[in-house]
């Protein structure tokens, strides 16, 4: 397990430097680039020229790159221009990325917790009414867009309903600790239990918006991953020897099916990452998604820097993880 993890720690390394030359290209490449964000439509030729010898852009890509990885490993991205103006854009990363995360965390605890034991019974009962409905509601959730079921999860429960918030993370008249950034967790751990209910609450709908897709994808996997296993001979074998319903539907069924299913757990956080860009706008949380569509308007190169490679760098840990857990699942991955 140990030589499988410091192979996997290597291709890492490689797709981090892989993502960070792509990145320093692209943002380059951008029209206007860098000095334009920095000083604006009535930038002088003298200003430009002063400001590119500043920021080392008349020297060689190779020698931009090596400093842009110095800079990149010490949290040095710049400051921001557009998005919290002033503000150094690694700060800005920092204060936004707990509203993200609890965002999708909490999508992602729904789908998976919805979608494995749903698309378990849809398989034991294929065909019957529990089968056609589910199926039917995981299609729904793959067609309609992220952006559409947010504004209308936010018309019908938050507007018309009035029984859940509308926006933001947690009531403006609530007087709570914010240690962490995680204003649920924050509640927990202060045991300002208002706090944290109002947080949560706060959280339901963009959550159950982001959810659809990972949930419809991971409910239509299970499905089929247990339609597969039901059918091989280990499973038979194990009911022929009489061991008991509950051994062969856990050790036999379940965590042979859960080998595919857990690998699109760790691809959808990609999913959930972009999805959260429309959902922190429907719904007014200032998280990185909100700091990304803002960067792209306002021509923020230091913030779109910093959160376009953390939220890459956290894509990749992810599937890092993924990867071991799916090892410990299926020991035959660890010799290969």
């Amino acid at each position: 397990m140990l030589r499988y993890t410091v192979r996997r720690l290597g291709q890492l390394l490689i797709v981090t430097v892989v993502l960070s030359v792509l990145l320093f290209g692209w943002l380059r490449a951008l029209p206007g680039g860098p000095v334009s964000a920095l000083l604006g439509e009535r930038a002088t030729e003298e200003s430009r020229a002063r400001l590119v010898e500043q920021l080392g852009l008349d020297q060689p890509l190779y020698v931009q790159y090596w400093k842009f990885v110095q800079r990149a490993i010490t949290g040095d991205f710049g400051v921001s221009t557009g998005v919290q103006p002033g503000t150094p854009a690694m700060e800005v990363f920092l204060q936004r990325m707990p509203a993200t995360l609890e965002l999708s965390v909490l999508a992602l605890l729904l789908a998976v917790a919805v979608g494995i034991p749903l698309g378990y019974f849809a398989a034991r009962r294929q065909g019957g009414w529990l089968d056609n409905l589910s199926i039917t509601w995981s299609l729904i959730g793959v067609a309609v867009p992220v952006f559409f079921l947010a504004f209308l999860l936010k018309y019908v429960f938050a507007i018309e309903f009035g029984v859940l918030p509308a926006s933001g993370r947690q009531a403006a008249g609530i007087d709570a600790t914010h240690a962490t950034g995680f204003f649920v967790l924050d509640g927990v751990l202060t045991t300002e239990w208002d706090a944290a209910w109002n947080a949560l609450i706060h959280l339901l709908l963009p959550a159950i918006a982001l959810s659809t897709i990972p949930f419809a994808v991971i409910f239509r996997l299970t499905r089929a991953s247990v339609l597969d296993v039901v059918e091989e001979d280990y499973v038979r074998t194990a009911r022929s020897k009489g061991l008991g319903a509950m051994v062969v539907r856990g050790r036999h069924i379940l965590r042979n099916a859960m080998l595919p299913v857990v690998t699109t757990i760790g691809l959808q956080t990609g999913a959930l990452l972009s999805g959260a860009v429309l959902t922190e706008q429907v719904f007014n949380i200032p998280g990185i998604g909100q700091a990304l569509s803002l960067g792209f308007q306002r021509q923020d190169y230091a913030v779109l820097q910093v959160v376009i490679l953390a939220t890459a760098m956290v894509y990749v840990l992810v599937n890092l993880l993924v990867d071991l857990a799916y090892a410990a699942i299926d020991p035959r991955l660890r010799t290969r």
